[in-house]
């Protein structure tokens, strides 16, 4: 069984949402700079989370990412699984036809079992406790930058206001009336 970068980048930018959330929706471009994973392959990974309800999207203006439910319910099978990360060391992929018309192969109860025992260990390991490793090893959190609204201190200039005709019709009826 090979872990592909799939599985890999989406536990990594799970990670990354997981430790900023706290700041507000976290944008895909700031994870991909971050964790120097391509925007268009972090779109993709995070629609396929976005579907099984792991992340939620907010739009416009200060929108990204934010967690679907609480770190500490989501499982690295969770997120492993819904990137349709296929978790299996069978050569077979688990139909039991190694060699052919249901002729399983000597190992395949080995490797049948492997799959069993990754995936109980993928189950036990949270986001939560990634995110709580990754504070442990001294991850610095870098605060959101605050988004100004404030009333500007220069001054708002005005346009002058001309009090003239602003057509032909109205330049004659000022004509008539001196």
């Amino acid at each position: 069984m090979r872990l592909t970068t799939k599985g890999r980048f989406a536990v990594t930018a799970m990670i990354d949402l997981a430790l900023r959330q706290n700041n507000g929706p976290v944008t895909l471009a700031a994870i991909s700079q971050r964790q120097q994973i391509s925007l268009s392959y972090l779109e993709q990974l995070f629609g396929k989370l976005r579907r099984h309800e792991l992340v939620e999207s907010t739009r416009g203006p200060g929108g990204g990412y934010t967690l679907g439910r609480k770190a500490a319910e989501i499982t690295v099978a969770d997120i492993i699984v819904s990137v349709d990360e296929p978790i299996d060391a069978t050569q077979c992929g688990g139909k039991e036809n190694c060699l052919g018309e249901g002729n399983r192969c000597m190992t395949h109860e080995l490797w049948a079992a492997l799959n069993a025992k990754m995936v109980d260990f993928l189950d036990s390991v949270t986001l939560q406790s990634l995110v709580d490793e990754q504070i442990a090893k001294g991850v610095v959190v870098e605060n959101a930058p605050m988004i100004k609204r404030a009333i500007s201190s220069t001054p708002v200039v005005k346009p002058i206001r001309v009090n003239a005709p602003n057509s032909v019709f109205a330049l004659g009826g000022t004509a008539l009336t001196k």
